[in-house]
């Protein structure tokens, strides 16, 4: 494996974890502001990126995908250690819970938004190199987006799957306990990864024309 090589996939893993931590600061926020502070008692209302790493998720499953595959530019994925949550805390249990689960989601299209604009700035500036980086990590943060849509533990679209099928705590709490090997598993779906490639590239695409990057 060549420097380059390397080094990209450590920009690339650089990206991962501040987009990460932009997304699982969402999570703790909305749930602040929705009446529950365990999050933020717990000091997870923050930015920094350590209060929110997952050994599995944040670390092990993403360097092995920069490492083990040249083409890692192409797919990147991971999840950061969840957010806690009590919905007894929350003024409208239902309805909040949806909103804590999607605010991380909503971070990263939000991030990618923001992104994609910086990089119209780079073209601006005439620096490739800025209007570069800002697609790769915004293309990043869409995948990231839609990852986390999966209906799978500890993903966000399992919250949203409890919540809508009035899945005990319980219950879900035991399905979630091995869920990172279920999430891997599917990974492995060729179909699952399309999916997700043109969920992203799609939407990539529409945001470039919007800005004018291309």
């Amino acid at each position: 494996m060549d420097s380059n090589t390397i080094i990209n996939g450590l920009i690339f893993y650089i990206g991962l974890v501040i987009l990460l931590t932009f997304h699982e600061f969402g999570h703790a926020w909305t749930a602040w502001r929705c009446g529950d502070d365990t999050a933020r008692l717990q000091g997870r209302v923050s930015l920094n990126p350590l209060v929110h790493i997952d050994p599995i998720g944040t670390v092990l499953l993403p360097l092995i995908m920069i490492f083990a595959s040249p083409t890692v530019g192409r797919f990147l994925v991971g999840w950061a250690k969840p957010v806690p949550v009590n919905p007894y805390n929350l003024g409208n249990p239902r309805r909040d819970d949806i909103l804590v689960t999607m605010a991380g989601p909503g971070m990263n299209l939000v991030l990618a938004v923001l992104l994609v604009a910086l990089a119209k700035v780079g073209l601006l500036l005439h620096s490739n190199d800025l209007t570069d980086l800002c697609l790769q990590w915004a293309s990043l943060s869409l995948m990231l987006c839609f990852f986390n849509l999966i209906p799978i533990p500890p993903l966000d679209g399992s919250h949203v799957m409890r919540v809508v099928t009035n899945m005990t705590y319980e219950t879900y709490a035991n399905l979630a306990r091995f869920g990172f090997i279920a999430v891997i598993l599917v990974l492995q779906i060729p179909l699952v990864r399309e999916a997700l490639g043109i969920a992203t590239y799609t939407t990539l695409a529409l945001l470039a024309g919007l800005f004018g990057v291309g």
